[in-house]
């Protein structure tokens, strides 16, 4: 398992870690740069931290985290040329580092009382280690367990000032939907739109390419109908459109490819007596001549198909992925 050569020369000012982490110096009069700062709101439901306490063994809790959209950075192991790992913070251009990610939070119970601290906090490759003593992990193991809040001083044991803190805290966090999103129709934000994976059974494959749907966007215009009722509604509706556009795009999948699109999207909007759609990749249009074979396929769909066309005014927005085979 690669392990960390080195350590960052100026550590980043916050890094964001998959439970509600607060680690800071107490030194005021610490430099802002050689200050080391680690925070985390909220990335773990309650359910999944307590799986998480119950299946870690005696002396060590782990804890995987994903990519959070709060981070302007993200700290990263590289192996480099001599083949040693590396940590290091890539942080996006022109941009200071406030908020940087981890993938990880590694508390480990086995600290001996003759190392001379009460708990230590570092960098170990892409994530962050705690180390403490065996009473305090069963503390810890019990703050987490009554969902209390723990705090977790570190630095030496000989009475000196504190050097960091470790702070574990329980928020109200709701996790956010498909934020960051964007239609491939017209780039339109799909921030907030509940969407459904999708299973599609049968694939399209043409000189060893393959289309399939993936994922249905639903964006109700009205509050008359809930989303659960529309979705049991019009399941076989959805899947004759999926099956009816990869079969009219197949034949084109050298193209795309060819063109850099690898991914597109078909929105379709109804309404009470209206049915609508666009098809676009990467927020635009796509050229007449595909639209004109997709009426080929769509309407006897949606003006004969097995499954009635929805009712409610919404968008159903398509996402459809073209993979290559190798």
């Amino acid at each position: 398992q690669a392990r960390a050569a080195g350590t960052l020369n100026s550590p980043p000012p916050t890094v964001m870690v998959p439970v509600s982490v607060l680690k800071h110096p107490n030194n005021d009069a610490c430099p802002r740069e050689q200050k080391r700062v680690w925070f985390a709101d909220g990335i773990l439901p309650n359910g999944e931290m307590q799986k998480v306490v119950n299946s870690s063994n005696e002396h060590v809790i782990s804890i995987g985290a994903s990519f959070n959209l709060e981070a302007d950075s993200h700290l990263v192991c590289f192996q480099n040329e001599e083949g040693t790992y590396q940590t290091q913070a890539n942080s996006m251009p022109g941009k200071t580092r406030t908020v940087t990610g981890a993938s990880f939070v590694v508390f480990n119970g086995a600290l001996k009382a003759s190392s001379g601290f009460i708990a230590k906090s570092s960098i170990v490759e892409d994530g962050l280690m705690v180390q403490i003593p065996p009473e305090t992990m069963e503390s810890l193991r019990s703050a987490l367990r009554e969902q209390m809040d723990f705090h977790i001083p570190c630095g030496k044991n000989d009475g000196e000032e504190i050097q960091e803190n470790v702070t574990i805290r329980w928020i109200d966090w709701t996790s956010p939907i498909n934020s960051g999103r964007t239609s491939g129709v017209d780039g339109r934000p799909l921030d907030g739109v509940h969407s459904v994976k999708m299973q599609q059974d049968v694939e399209f494959e043409a000189d060893n390419r393959t289309i399939k749907c993936t994922e249905v966007f639903y964006q109700l215009k009205s509050d008359d109908r809930s989303l659960l009722s529309v979705l049991s509604s019009c399941s076989v509706f959805q899947k004759e459109i999926a099956l009816a556009t990869c079969s009219a795009l197949a034949p084109h999948l050298t193209v795309f490819t060819s063109g850099g699109i690898n991914t597109l999207s078909l929105r379709i909007s109804t309404q009470a007596d209206m049915v609508e759609y666009q098809a676009g990749s990467g927020g635009r249009l796509l050229p007449q001549r595909y639209m004109n074979e997709m009426d080929g396929a769509l309407i006897p769909v949606i003006h004969g198909g097995s499954g009635s066309v929805p009712s409610v005014a919404m968008d159903m927005e398509f996402i459809f992925y073209i993979t290559h085979s190798i």
